[in-house]
């Protein structure tokens, strides 16, 4: 559902860029480092949209990598403290400290 809600969004959102692109089709000028030229209008905004589109997905690919080389290391962090689980010799318990509701009686009597 959630998938679907972004789409829905992202459709929508590309439809006003759209809409706003046509109406705007006059030609503006564009100075780069180089020189200047006029290019329509509707090119700047998409093309705009489209660069700030690609940057965004750009930074979402590079966290999701980040992301996904992080759950591998703690996964094998996970994996290599289960295999000593088995190793381990089990450390007795007195009795005393796992007769938890004789002890709670006893303090009950110590109570004034």
């Amino acid at each position: 559902m959630k998938v679907q809600a972004s789409i829905i969004v992202a459709f929508i959102f590309a439809l006003l860029i759209a809409l706003f692109a046509v109406v705007n089709v006059e030609a503006v000028p564009v100075d780069y480092v180089w020189g200047q030229s006029n290019v329509p209008l509707i090119l700047v905004i998409i093309g705009s949209a489209l660069f700030g589109g690609l940057a965004v997905g750009l930074f979402g690919i590079v966290r999701q990598y980040k992301l996904t080389r992080r759950i591998r290391a703690l996964e094998k962090q996970t994996a290599g403290a289960h295999s000593f689980e088995g190793d381990s010799v089990p450390v007795p318990v007195k009795p005393e400290l796992t007769d938890t509701l004789n002890r709670s009686d006893e303090y009950k009597e110590r109570l004034p």
